[in-house]
């Protein structure tokens, strides 16, 4: 496969109001800070922006969509095709209706509950426990603290690869377990929550218990990419790991958290292989003592450094 060289892509591209970038490094753009460049990255303007890009767009480029970068990684070798990285235009919050929030998909969990503190808007503090946006949090059914995606959404707002656009129901999202089964293609731009009244000392203590938990329990000051794998049924990755003797094992500059095993770490000279490589090693080691085999939780794109 040829190696990333996103100039030429650059003069296939449409006319955009936003910002286009060729051979742009995403490992300033992701949370483990590894990973190639994309071959060209689009920040839309809008949704309006976004939808004309996609109408114009030819159908041979592939199209990946990222927020901040928390549940990503990205491989050495870059990736081929378009990032769509969402911005400002989508990072609007409003109370609508009772007890309602709407809200663009690049606002964080964490300013989701925040907002909703403010408003004295109950039932969305889980948000909190939650690294990334909004619309990782659509895509995977995120959740936290006995909390899900799933469990307030009202609606979601999307356009697909060709340009159109949808209003997607709870159901139509088929959420389970970090997971939807709605298209693949959606890019998410907007979603409706339902919350419930509540009283600011309430919402206020239940934050501090979330960031209090996470703190102690959690790397959260490393360059990590949060939970790396799903909790398989009946079950906990990082209890699985642990007895398969994986705490703080290393490989080149990655390494599983001490302090929560279900997290690796990039130590400061980690490749992207090293820590997929690290992965692999633990998915296979909990194999071979409990006869699990772990999910990724993380999503992995690009190519490897030959291209592969």
């Amino acid at each position: 496969m040829t190696k990333i060289d996103g100039e030429k892509l650059l003069k296939r591209m449409p006319p955009v109001e936003g910002r286009l970038k060729a051979n742009a490094l995403m490992s300033g753009l992701t949370w483990f800070r590894v990973g190639g460049p994309a071959e060209v990255l689009f920040t839309p303007a809008d949704e309006a922006d976004l939808v004309r890009f996609l109408q114009k767009l030819d159908d041979d480029i592939p199209v990946y969509t990222v927020g901040v970068g928390s549940n990503l990684l990205v491989r050495d070798g870059g990736v081929a095709g378009v990032i769509i990285r969402l911005g400002r235009g989508f990072a609007d919050l409003a109370v609508e209706g009772v007890d309602k929030i709407r809200c663009g998909t690049a606002v964080p969990d964490i300013r989701l509950a925040r907002f909703a503190l403010e408003n004295l808007i109950d039932g969305l503090t889980f948000f909190r426990g939650i690294p990334g946006t909004i619309g990782g949090a659509l895509r995977m059914n995120a959740g936290a603290h006995g909390g899900e995606t799933k469990d307030v959404l009202v609606e979601a707002r999307a356009v697909d690869r060709k340009g159109n656009v949808h209003v997607l129901s709870n159901a139509d999202m088929k959420f389970a377990y970090r997971y939807s089964g709605a298209p693949r293609d959606l890019i998410y731009t907007q979603a409706l929550f339902q919350g419930r009244p509540g009283k600011a000392d309430d919402i206020q203590a239940q934050m501090e218990k979330i960031t209090e938990l996470r703190e102690s329990a959690q790397p959260i000051k490393s360059r990590t990419g949060g939970s790396t794998f799903k909790n398989p049924a009946g079950g906990k990755s990082w209890e699985l790991i642990d007895a398969a003797g994986m705490r703080g094992a290393k490989i080149g500059g990655a390494q599983v958290s001490e302090l929560h095993c279900n997290f690796l770490i990039n130590q400061g000279d980690a490749s992207a292989a090293d820590i997929e490589n690290l992965g692999e090693k633990v998915r296979s080691r909990v194999k071979e003592t409990s006869g699990v085999e772990l999910d990724w939780e993380i999503r992995r794109i690009g190519v490897d450094e030959d291209g592969i």
